[in-house]
């Protein structure tokens, strides 16, 4: 297994939920954090804060410099930020699919293509994306625009596992269930709560993950909080 000392590792949208959950469990193994937040994250030792704006394309390649400039190398990057908006194919407005295709898929593509020479650097970089089972599969009745988005960044994955491979990078698509988070509070028909996924446990497989040798790439790691017949 990989050790963690003087590993750097960025994570993004760390500010609550599934984001605050990693950083807290990688900081407890002795990474080294940058944090990129549209507004100030966990209050770590030693972790870098910096403004990351899905939205905002040029907050990224400003979030990575800075990282650079404080620690000189990136070895994993963590693509966490997201949205979620009900939608169906009968509604939702194409403006908030483009916000959705933003946040989702754009930026953790800007991302990777920025991170990856440093990735490639090291011969063992990590790229961990938190899509979802909506990734995977389709329900009927599911925010479809988000669906779309997480099919797509599942693929994005597959694409800087290829692309990074013959160089040490190993890439891994993380598939969770509904987590017991805000993003979900409010949907209809989401899994109760008391049935949910807690982000402590997204938390611990990206620490697994990152832990992995060159050897044992994982490229999808679904993770289930209902019985499904494929998934």
């Amino acid at each position: 297994m990989l050790a963690t000392a003087g590993r750097v590792v960025m994570i993004s949208g760390t500010g609550r939920g599934i984001g605050r959950a990693i950083a807290a469990r990688l900081h407890a193994e002795g990474y080294m954090l940058s944090l990129g937040n549209r507004r100030p994250g966990p209050d770590l030792p030693d972790a870098l804060h910096c403004r990351f704006d899905a939205e905002v394309p040029d907050t990224a390649a400003a979030w990575v410099a800075a990282t650079l400039a404080r620690f000189g190398r990136i070895d994993a990057l963590v693509n966490n930020a997201g949205m979620l908006k009900p939608s169906t194919l009968a509604s939702g407005s194409e403006e908030e699919l483009d916000r959705h295709w933003a946040v989702n898929v754009k930026a953790p593509l800007r991302l990777i293509r920025l991170a990856m020479p440093h990735l490639e650097a090291g011969g063992h970089g990590r790229i961990v994306t938190i899509a979802s089972t909506d990734g995977k599969r389709v329900r009927q009745g599911s925010a479809l625009a988000y669906a779309m988005t997480k099919h797509a960044v599942v693929a994005l994955t597959h694409a800087a596992r290829l692309e990074g491979w013959a160089r040490g990078v190993r890439a891994t698509a993380l598939c969770p269930g509904a987590v017991d988070t805000a993003l979900i509070a409010d949907l209809p028909g989401v899994t109760p709560k008391a049935e949910r996924m807690q982000p402590e446990t997204v938390a611990e497989a990206v620490a697994f993950l990152l832990s992995l040798p060159n050897t044992a790439s994982v490229a999808e790691l679904v993770m289930n909080t209902r019985l499904e017949p494929s998934i």
